[in-house]
Formats: C-alpha cells, sequence, structure tokens
C-alpha cells in the first residue's frame, strides 16, 4: 500500500454515504499517549471521493479521453505561444499547465496501473533529484508529485459491493463492533479504513478497488500509447522493461492473500528484534481483495522530522540495517520505501514496517553478484564494481568508456557510508550520495545499451530510498558498524 497512515489521523465515524471530502484530525487521546498533547494538533489531506471505473470499456474510455484532451491541449497550447498570450516559452507544449492538472486529474481517478506507474518513473529520476533539478521535464516532476499528494477514495457503495461479496451481507454485525466508513487512507490499489472487532481489537481493513487487477494490462497498453505517442520521457528509459516490471508488481500486489502471507514471513525473518515490529495478520478475515491487519499506535515515519536528533539517529540506523539484512540476510525485500510505509513510536524508536504487497524473492545467484557490488564499492574498489556489473548483467562490456565511469561513479557513491575512511557518525543530512547519482543518469540513459535486470528496478528503488529516508531525517550514525554487523562479519 502506499499511503497507509497513522491512526493518529483516523476519520470521524458520523459520516454517511453521501459525504464527498472529509479532513481528519488527531485523536487527543493518542496525542497524549505520544506524549504531543503540546503540540498544535494535526491536520490530514483531504480525502475526495470519485467513482472508479471498473470495466474495462469504461477504462479505454478514460484513457481515450486523456489522449484527445492532450491533444487538443498541445494545439491551444501551441496557438497561444504563436500569439503571445502564452506565459510558457520554452519546452513541450503537450505539458502545459492545463494538461498537467488533466493528467493528475485522470491518473488519480484511475488509480492501479497509473499511478504504479508513475511510481515507477519517479525510481528513475524524481526519488534522486534530492537537491537539485531533476533530469526528467520539470512538468513531468511536477505530475508525480501532485498524483503523490492526491487522494481519492472510491464511493461507500462501491467499497461495500466489495466487502459484501467476500464477506456476506451482513458482514458489518456478524464481524464489527465499529467500523469507519470513511478510509483514513487511500493509494493507488486500494484504500484503508479503521474499525473494531467484535473480539474488541483494533484493526485496519484494506480493500481493494474494484477493476484494478483486471485492468493491469490493458491500462499500462493505453498508458505506453500515451507516453510514447507524447514523446513525454528521455530515451534510454527502456519503457518497455519499465512496463513490464510494472505489470509484475503490479499483479503481486492486487493479491491481498499474498501480502498477508509475505507479512507473517517477515514478522518470522523479522524474529525477536526489539528495532521492529509486523502487524499481526487476521488470516481468516482476509481475501485477495481485502486485508485486515493489527492497527499500529506509532506516527508515519515523516513527522519523525521534528524529533530529537538522537531519535532520528536511531530510526534512521534501523532503516538503513533493515536495508542491508534483506539484501544479504534475508533474500527478501520490501520494495517499497514510500515514507507511509513506516511508523515510528517515539517513546522507543521501534520502526513499525507496513505494506508488504511490493515484496519479493531475489535469487541466491543474483544476490551473490549483486552483493559482491556493494562490497567492491565499500572497499573502493571500481574494476571490481565494473566486472560484477558485468557479470550481472547491468553492462554488456562494450560500452564506452563515458559510460563505464558513470557506471562506476554511481555504484561508488553507495559504497561511501561503509568504507574504513568515512567518518565514525556519517552524517546523512550533509551528504552529496543522492545527487551525485543523479547527476550520472544523463549520461548513463544516453549511453546504455542494455536495460539493468529486472530485479534492480525494486532492489535499487528500496536501497536508494532508505538513503534518502536516512538524508530526510538527517540521520548521523556509525554507518561502518552496520556494514560489519549485516554484511562484513557474515561469510557470504
Amino acid at each position: 500500500m502506499d499511503d497507509f497512515v497513522s491512526p493518529t489521523a483516523t476519520a470521524s465515524t458520523t459520516t454517511t454515504a453521501t459525504v464527498k471530502e472529509t479532513t481528519t484530525k488527531v485523536d487527543p487521546e493518542i496525542a497524549e499517549l505520544a506524549g504531543q498533547l503540546e503540540a498544535p494538533l494535526e491536520q490530514r489531506k483531504t480525502l475526495k471521493e470519485s467513482r472508479i471505473p471498473t470495466t474495462r470499456i469504461g477504462r479505454l474510455w478514460h484513457y481515450g479521453t486523456l489522449a484527445t484532451g492532450l491533444g487538443v491541449g498541445a494545439i491551444n497550447e501551441s496557438i497561444k505561444r504563436a500569439t503571445g498570450i502564452s506565459k510558457t516559452k520554452e519546452g513541450s507544449v503537450i505539458l502545459s499547465e492545463r494538461n498537467v492538472d488533466l493528467l493528475v486529474d485522470k491518473i488519480s481517478r484511475m488509480r492501479g496501473a497509473a499511478l504504479k506507474m508513475g511510481q515507477m518513473l519517479s525510481i528513475q529520476g524524481i526519488q534522486a533529484a534530492s537537491d537539485s533539478e531533476s533530469w526528467i521535464p520539470p512538468q513531468i516532476e511536477q505530475i508525480l508529485l501532485k498524483v503523490h499528494d492526491s487522494a481519492n477514495y472510491m464511493p461507500q457503495k462501491q467499497m461495500e459491493h466489495v466487502l459484501t461479496k467476500d464477506w456476506g451481507k451482513n458482514w458489518q454485525s456478524d464481524l464489527f463492533n465499529t467500523f469507519d466508513p470513511v478510509p483514513i487512507a487511500a493509494a493507488s490499489i486500494g484504500q484503508v479504513h479503521q474499525a473494531t472487532l467484535k473480539s474488541g481489537e483494533n484493526v485496519v481493513i484494506k480493500i481493494q478497488y474494484p477493476g484494478v487487477r483486471d485492468s493491469i494490462d490493458s491500462d499500462l497498453s493505453n498508458l505506453m500509447a500515451i507516453l510514447t505517442f507524447s514523446n513525454l520521457l528521455p530515451k534510454g528509459m527502456y519503457l518497455e522493461n519499465t512496463v513490464r516490471v510494472t505489470k509484475q508488481e503490479l499483479a503481486w500486489e492486487c493479491d491481498y492473500l499474498r501480502e498477508a502471507n509475505n507479512t507473517e514471513r517477515y514478522h518470522t525473518l523479522i524474529g525477536n528484534d526489539p528495532r521492529y515490529k509486523v502487524p499481526q495478520v487476521y488470516k481468516d478475515l482476509c481475501s485477495s481483495n481485502i486485508l485486515v491487519l493489527e492497527l499500529l499506535q506509532g506516527r508515519v515515519l515523516s513527522k519523525a522530522v521534528t524529533e530529537s536528533q538522537l531519535l532520528r539517529n536511531q530510526l534512521g540506523e534501523s532503516l538503513l540495517r533493515l536495508c542491508l539484512r534483506e539484501v544479504f540476510s534475508f533474500r527478501f525485500m520490501q520494495t517499497d520505501p514510500n515514507w507511509s510505509n513506516f511508523f515510528y513510536n517515539p517513546r522507543n524508536g521501534q520502526v513499525e514496517l507496513l505494506d508488504f504487497g511490493a515484496c519479493r524473492e531475489f535469487g541466491d545467484d543474483f544476490l551473490s553478484l549483486y552483493g559482491r557490488i556493494l562490497k567492491a564499492a565499500a572497499a573502493n574498489d571500481r574494476e571490481g564494481v565494473w566486472e560484477f556489473s558485468e557479470k550481472l548483467g547491468f553492462v554488456t562490456g562494450y560500452e564506452t568508456s563515458v559510460m563505464r565511469e558513470a557506471h562506476i561513479d554511481s555504484v561508488m557513491v553507495l559504497g561511501e557510508p561503509f568504507r574504513q575512511d568515512a567518518p565514525d557518525q556519517f552524517d546523512f543530512g550533509s551528504q552529496t550520495i543522492t545527487g551525485r547519482v543523479r547527476d550520472t543518469i544523463p549520461v548513463m540513459l544516453r549511453h546504455r545499451l542494455t536495460p539493468p535486470p529486472d530485479e534492480t528496478y525494486g532492489l535499487h528503488k528500496k536501497l536508494s530510498g532508505a538513503f534518502l529516508l536516512c538524508t530526510k531525517l538527517g540521520s548521523q550514525f556509525d554507518t561502518k558498524k552496520v556494514w560489519y554487523d549485516e554484511v562484513a562479519r557474515l561469510s557470504l
């Protein structure tokens, strides 16, 4: 799930089916428990109700109107520029202000593949652009950021239809003491509600949008046609590969029974490590469309930026440690490092983990080679980075010297925090790693001879995301010790 939110932002239970918008506030009792009572009560972003097109024909119609609208908007922008009316003089006429708003509206309404595609594209550019301009056109960046901040949820009638189909018509009276009809989160594949079971346990219920699973192939085909026709993206992105990986990830994430199993597996892998908490799964209530989990009591990780330096250090260390552990020990990774997939407990610094739909296994051969690339970077071994990159399939060995150096540079900077000459307290708040990785992207797009292995899309998203989370938190900790504990001391 992209947007699980803290229970400190729960919605009012008095909402009816006619409500079109809702804003939610912190429960004062929860704020007091978290020691936040003196702080201003937080206000959650507005959730907007909009019906989701569920049939392939209905979704095709929306994509068709999007393509037509973009074309009309481009013609209008061309006329405005020619007559001097438009304030914009340069850049793509397709990405006019009107067309950006149109794209945001349609993608927010369609959810599913449209939102997921935006996330996958952001992996390759926007996430790395932490300290200067992105190589992606600023209008595309604006679209992705606006879409990420949008929050549409399906009407109550649609939501109840999903629950009735899987739980029966008396589901509310049979299963719950309370059930909030307004979601506390809405994202690309489903939305999240808060409820109390008959047994008294507080839970969150993730409900999948109808039609999302069945429309993956057609949605991605339509999106690819629009992106290709409009020539919005730079060459070298291997859009076909991005679409293929997105299709596979979407299929996984649309199977909530798979996510339930992943959550239980991850709970076992974490074991008794007090740094982390994985929610309990209520397996008897889960289906391919519904996931029921324990309601966690932490705060969403983005709120931690105002916490003490000591707590931010602890959280950053736990996040980076977990990422390395996934690669080198678990060989099983949750590949979505979105802020909202992590909570934290301000009293003990425990990281609460969410969203296991994006989990995937990695083969031993792949991770062995990938691990050697990272270890070479940590050992300041440029030749080793190139050698194992070629063996893994990152490169062909026939690249230009410019591409070779750009690729090696992009990997070498990732090893900096783990090298022997790294500071004892690595300061992520002042690091330039993400910016330097970003600087190599345009070169690699121009000179790349082969797309990266499919496995690396999710793995790089998580690894770069872990660095970025530490950066946003301004964490400072002994990265060399983390590397030793999770990698160097292991016999791999």
